[in-house]
């Protein structure tokens, strides 16, 4: 049975981004075996417009009565969500930019997280509606953050994962690549092994 992945990479730094370097080894092991199928979007190389009430309005007209515009705003979106939906598990490579997520990162989330597509307002709450899907979060930081106050881009993240049903979430942390050599090189090794682990288990 093939496992599909979705590998999401979102460095504005490119082959130099450390977290596209844990991208990178994830896709190596991935790609050494047979039975996983990738599929890879760099969301600043396809970067994507901030979200407006024009291409939000496309999303609530019918298919069928949307004019030429709509249905190329509304294509945005369709096109992501059939992506996420072919895809079993989702990778998603992320630095820290001021304490949150890159900003092309944001607009992917924009995107996909659509009432009545990948979730729905019930009078229990909001219900996500994309089952079946585990999530892997790649975090690359300058600092140390993780399990304190200021990591609020991982919770950011497995919230909005959470919303859209996606609760089997792992997450990959490689810190403190900014305080050292030695503190780099070890928090490196630390993340590819924890990659290497997570891909032998797909």
């Amino acid at each position: 049975m093939t496992t599909r992945a979705l590998v999401i990479t979102s460095s504005i730094l490119a082959e130099n981004g450390q977290s596209n370097a844990l991208a990178n080894r994830f896709l190596a092991q991935a790609n050494a075996r047979n039975d996983i199928d990738v599929t890879q979007r760099d969301v600043v190389k396809t970067s994507l417009p901030h979200l407006d009430i024009s291409e939000l309005g496309a999303w609530q007209v019918a298919a069928a009565e949307r004019t030429a515009e709509q249905q190329a705003l509304a294509a945005r979106s369709d096109e992501l969500l059939a992506e996420l939906r072919a895809n079993d598990v989702l990778v998603i490579a992320v630095p820290m930019y001021n304490l949150g997520i890159p900003s092309q990162l944001k607009a992917w989330f924009d995107r996909v997280l659509r009432a009545g597509e990948t979730f729905r307002y019930t009078e229990n709450g909001p219900q996500g509606l994309v089952e079946g899907k585990r999530a892997i979060i790649l975090a690359a930081r300058g600092g140390q953050y993780a399990g304190t106050e200021m990591d609020s881009q991982a919770t950011h993240l497995k919230t909005m994962l959470g919303l859209m049903g996606i609760t089997d979430v792992n997450v990959v942390y490689a810190e403190g690549l900014n305080m050292g050599e030695q503190q780099r090189e070890a928090a490196i090794k630390e993340a590819f092994q924890a990659i290497d682990q997570l891909v032998e288990g797909l």
